[in-house]
C-alpha cells in the first residue's frame, strides 16, 4: 500500500511490555504501544523498541573502611523505563548500565569509608537507601525509574574473614571454658558441704558414742565399788579396761576378715612383756588366797 509521497505502509509488531520509537526522516516521530503498528516506510520507520519490563543491574565495587578494611560490594539495582518517558530513556542516555554503575560507586565509596567493618555489615539497609535515593533523582530525568537496590554481597578479605572467624571461634570458647568452670565450681562447693556434713554428723555419732561409753563406765564403777567392798575406783577402771583388752583380741581373732594385726615389734617388747609377766605373777603371790565357803 502507497501514499501520494512514494512510499509505502508498513505495519510492525510490537511485543507486549514494549514501546516502539518511530522516526521520520532522522526526527523522532511518535511512540507507539504495544500492538500492530503502521508506519510510511521509507519516510517513517520504527528505530527501537524499548522493554518495559523490570531490569536488574549487579555492580560489584571494591572499597575500604574505616577501620581499613578493603571489601567487596555487590549491589544489585532493579531499574524499569517509565513508559511515558521513553523519549528522554532512548535519546538521552547513551548507555544506562554506566550511568547507574557510575552513580552507585560514587555512593558506596562515600559511605562505606565512614563505616569500621562490624558498622557496615549492620548498615546493609542504610547504604541501598542512599543508593536508591541518588538514583532516583538523577535517573528520573533520563525516563527510569528506580524499584530496589539490593546489597546481595559484602566480603572482605579471606585473611580477614578467617581472622573474624577465629575471634568469634575464641569467644564461644571461652564462654564454654566459664561455664565448665562453673559448673566444676558448684560440683566441687556441694560435694565439700556433703563432706563436712558428714563429718559434723560422724562427729556427732562418736561423741554420742563415747558419752554412752562414759556413762556405762561409770555406772560400772559405781556398782562394782557398791558391790565389793575395800575396792576402788582405779582397781575398777583397771579391770574394765582389762576386760575390754581381752574382747578386742577375742573379737579380732575371731573375725576371719581381719588380715592385719598391731603388735609390739621394738627390741625391748619382749623384756617389757617379761617384766610385767613377772610383776603380775609376783604381785599375786603376795597377796593371801582367800577362799569363801
Amino acid at each position: 500500500m502507497s501514499d501520494g509521497l512514494g512510499g509505502c505502509c508498513c505495519c510492525y509488531c510490537i511485543r507486549q511490555t514494549e514501546i516502539g520509537i518511530v522516526e521520520q526522516f532522522g526526527q523522532f516521530k511518535d511512540l507507539k504501544p504495544a500492538g500492530l503498528a503502521c508506519v510510511l516506510w521509507p519516510i517513517q520507520d520504527v528505530k527501537a523498541r524499548l522493554s518495559l519490563r523490570t531490569q536488574q543491574l549487579d555492580v560489584n565495587c571494591e572499597t575500604k573502611t574505616r577501620d581499613n578494611v578493603f571489601v567487596n560490594v555487590v549491589i544489585s539495582v532493579q531499574f524499569a523505563i517509565i513508559a511515558a518517558e521513553a523519549f528522554n530513556a532512548h535519546y538521552k542516555l547513551t548507555d544506562p548500565y554506566s550511568q547507574i554503575t557510575s552513580y552507585v560507586y560514587d555512593v558506596i565509596r562515600s559511605t562505606i569509608p565512614k563505616l569500621t567493618l562490624d558498622e557496615t555489615f549492620a548498615a546493609k539497609e542504610e547504604i541501598t537507601h542512599k543508593v536508591v535515593e541518588s538514583l532516583q533523582t538523577t535517573m528520573n530525568d533520563y525516563g527510569y525509574s528506580i524499584s530496589k537496590a539490593l546489597v546481595t554481597d559484602l566480603s572482605p578479605d579471606h585473611k580477614v574473614k578467617t581472622a573474624m572467624n577465629e575471634i568469634n571461634a575464641q569467644k564461644r570458647l571461652r564462654a564454654a571454658a566459664n561455664e565448665k568452670a562453673e559448673a566444676e565450681k558448684i560440683i566441687h562447693v556441694k560435694a565439700a558441704e556433703a563432706d563436712a556434713e558428714s563429718k559434723y554428723l560422724s562427729g556427732v555419732g562418736v561423741a554420742r558414742q563415747r558419752q554412752a561409753i562414759v556413762n556405762g563406765l561409770r555406772d560400772s564403777i559405781i556398782d562394782f565399788s557398791d558391790g565389793v567392798e575395800g575396792t576402788r575406783p582405779k582397781d575398777v577402771m583397771d579391770l574394765l579396761l582389762l576386760t575390754q583388752y581381752f574382747d578386742m583380741i577375742k573379737e579380732v581373732g575371731s573375725n576371719g576378715a581381719q588380715k592385719t594385726l598391731f603388735l609390739p615389734h621394738g627390741p625391748g617388747s619382749v623384756t617389757d612383756l617379761q617384766a610385767n609377766l613377772r610383776s603380775g605373777l609376783m604381785n599375786n603371790l603376795d597377796k593371801p588366797l582367800k577362799i569363801e565357803r
